[in-house]
């Protein structure tokens, strides 16, 4: 974090104006600034363009697309598995009961509440109800934790941005700007100043020696230094759409030079960006050939420029009490829409002020435990584009159905594409993506703001999903449409049901349904897990005589040149997988892993802010590779020409989660049971089950996970 002099803006009283849900508020911002950071997270955008993006078509009617290998076949052994539906009588028999048995075992009047709210769901399904039709990480191995190319062969050159890194909400299409293209920069950032630079070039989103951008700009003929060093700082913001999320916004810039400005061509490199508490960013002011030191740090600074965002006098910048929409933005949706919340407030509710998130209501949980988006590389979701739903939910306590479309951009740089052994988007990302948009606005709608003083922790505790179609994502904006179906408030707790269809480019990609709740630190510190408070052993402790069992060495795989895709960086989550051959619950193999839990792995800082549980979507993502690795290595796709991993269509793929990983939890087991295995002549899919403890307690089950590994060449063909 940088350190200013005495004429550093005063954070506390900025902090203290975020609050303010009446607009613009007294306090005048001194131009000597100094800003406070985080980091923040858009399309590919041209600033130049004239019009709105061009809209796409409604999203058809999920239809499971064909595979391009046969039907998976049912396993020798044992039965399908299936969990149904999690919207329909799965949901009542299943999800609800075993809540009620497990983790609300405290609450004995949920009990009656839940028994209603299974008839009412029963009552549903059989009046002809019908759902739309179809992320916990363990830790990073010390051993290959390198950033690097994972599966991603498409990727080329293109240089990833680390986990956490600043996400652009718009990028620039060019490298270089003309003078005619700058007033317009200006004036989107609210800037009145003289356009003080004639050429801007090298502008990059991920240069600089911090890798969060950078540019170079020479100074219009007559104009002082400070001035060109000030205009450049605030088209670099432009660039990056810092005003656009904020409500008619007005640029305020601050120049600190320990000695002269260049008098001719110079070089921004940012140093801070971020959202919060308001859109800025910190520069290094450099000579046009100033060099790097040995650590990367340049050579020659000119000193510092900040620029700060607000909006104008009068707006709302956030949502006003009740749930009216705030003030509208510049920001708009893929077809052109101005959106309801964008990435602002999405940052807000992750890591910041409440309030400002989602309106005053929700200010009593800004500091403390409450529930919140992920942060850094976990947060999923950037915009929410419409509501409809009971406006007078947060007064009425009446919840009912709701429907609501939000967006979240994957931009080809991302940490997860260069990280994954998937040749696109892993699995994790399509469970955080979908899970993160449809819990959103349930939680706009007020559940918690029944007691508003109560500790309420949320988590996922189920769902069912299908992949329709395979498609590259990169630079694709996915748009997610949601439905909260139900609404159920229990003593200590709340229950919420969801389905979702995410598309791109107007056509189907995935869909789902899904269970949350909202639970109080004495119904968490219940948790019973899967098994009713019993200790279920894993098949291989079960056995009277142990298995033989063969270690698959996964490290050292990682550090291996060949051209099979390995999960690296973020996403190595394995060292070793132990196989029994022909083991397992349907005789086609079992595989088994103990994974130590360390309490400063990154994943705890992301999910949540100041409650933090290994994403369920990870332990998933653990079972994935651990099924990868067993494939890579029983000889599957050795003679692909480019081999590469995918998710596969049409399989419909289950979980149920009754316990959460904590910091403190010394290790989590996994085993794995392969159901199906089919080889068709391009492609393998596996199928299979799993289940994951903590110490003494089953938490994690999943049924009918699907792996795919296919020639990549000969499809395209």
């Amino acid at each position: 974090m940088t350190t200013f002099d005495e004429t550093t803006f005063d954070e506390t009283t900025l902090h203290e104006t975020t609050v303010d849900q009446t607009g613009f508020d007294d306090t005048t911002f001194d131009d000597d600034a100094a800003l406070d950071l985080i980091a923040f997270d858009g399309p590919v955008f041209d600033p130049f363009a004239g019009g709105s993006p061009q809209a796409p078509r409604d999203a058809e009617p999920v239809e499971p697309v064909p595979a391009r290998v046969a039907p998976v076949p049912a396993a020798r052994t044992g039965p399908a598995g299936g969990t149904g539906p999690v919207g329909g009588p799965g949901l009542v028999t299943g999800s609800v009961a075993d809540l009620a048995a497990g983790v609300l075992s405290a609450h004995r009047a949920a009990l009656r509440a839940q028994t209603a709210l299974q008839r009412a769901l029963v009552d549903r399904a059989l009046s002809g109800h019908r759902f739309s039709r179809s992320a916990s990480e363990f830790p990073a191995p010390a051993s290959g934790d390198t950033h690097g190319s994972g599966g991603n062969h498409r990727a080329g050159a293109l240089t990833s941005a680390p986990e956490g890194a600043f996400k652009p909400l718009t990028r620039p299409s060019a490298r270089s700007l003309r003078p005619a293209d700058l007033p317009a920069l200006l004036a989107r950032a609210g800037y009145p100043g003289p356009v003080a630079v004639d050429v801007v070039t090298d502008i990059s989103v991920r240069g600089g020696s911090r890798g969060l951008g950078a540019l170079s700009a020479t100074p219009a003929r007559g104009a002082a230094p400070q001035d060109a060093v000030k205009v450049a700082a605030v088209i670099f913001a432009a660039l990056v759409g810092l005003p656009d999320c904020l409500p008619n916004p007005t640029a305020h810039v601050a120049l600190r030079s320990s000695h002269d400005l260049p008098a001719g061509p110079f070089r921004l490199e940012i140093r801070e960006i971020d959202l919060l508490p308001r859109p800025h960013l910190v520069a290094d002011v450099l000579s046009a050939d100033a060099g790097v030191t040995d650590n990367g740090v340049a050579q020659d600074d000119h000193g510092q420029v900040e620029v700060l965002l607000r909006e104008g006098p009068g707006t709302h910048v956030g949502p006003r009490a009740g749930g009216g929409a705030p003030s509208p933005s510049a920001r708009t949706s893929r077809d052109g829409r101005h959106v309801l919340l964008n990435e602002f407030h999405m940052a807000h509710l992750s890591r910041g002020d409440q309030a400002l998130a989602l309106g005053p209501e929700f200010g009593v949980y800004t500091g403390r435990r409450a529930t919140r988006l992920p942060t850094g590389g976990l947060l999923l979701v950037d915009r929410v584009v419409d509501y409809s739903g009971n406006e007078n939910s947060r007064q009425t306590a009446e919840f009912g159905p709701a429907a609501y479309n939000t967006e979240y951009d994957a931009p080809a740089d991302s940490w997860y594409f260069a990280d994954t052994a998937n040749e696109s988007m892993p699995h994790f990302v399509f469970m955080e993506t979908s899970l993160q948009a449809a819990l959103l606005m349930g939680y706009y709608a007020g559940p918690t703001l029944v007691d508003p003083h109560a500790t309420a922790s949320l988590r996922n505790l189920g769902g069912t999903a299908t992949l329709h179609r395979q498609v590259d994502l990169r630079d694709k904006t996915i748009c997610q449409h949601s439905r909260l179906l139900s609404t159920t408030i229990l003593p200590g707790s709340s229950l919420q049901t969801f389905d979702y269809t995410l598309s791109v480019d107007g056509e189907t990609l995935y869909s789902g349904e899904t269970l949350f709740g909202y639970f109080s630190d004495e119904a968490l510190a219940t948790q019973t897990g899967l098994d009713a408070g019993t200790t279920r052993p894993s098949w291989i402790a079960a056995q009277q005589v142990r298995p033989h069992t063969r270690r698959i060495d996964v490290a050292a795989r990682r550090g291996a040149t060949d051209r099979m895709p390995r999960s690296v960086g973020k996403l190595a989550l394995l060292d070793w997988v132990d196989v029994v051959e022909d083991g397992g619950e349907f005789g086609l193999g079992c595989l088994h892993l103990i994974r130590p839990i360390d309490p400063h792995d990154w994943y705890f800082e992301r999910h949540f802010h100041l409650d933090p549980v290994i994403p369920g979507s990870l332990g998933v993502e653990t079972v994935v590779q651990a099924v990868q690795e067993w494939m890579i290595d029983a000889g599957h796709g050795s003679d692909y020409a480019e081999p590469g991993f995918a998710i596969p269509t049409g399989v419909a793929f289950s979980w149920k989660y009754r316990g959460q990983f904590l910091p403190s939890d010394e290790h989590c087991e996994v085993e794995v049971h392969i159901k199906s295995v089919h080889v068709g002549e391009h492609a393998v899919v596996v199928v299979v089950d799993a289940s994951l403890w903590k110490p003494g307690l089953r938490i994690y089950e999943l049924t009918d996970l699907g792996i795919e590994l296919h020639d990549r060449k000969a499809i395209q063909r």
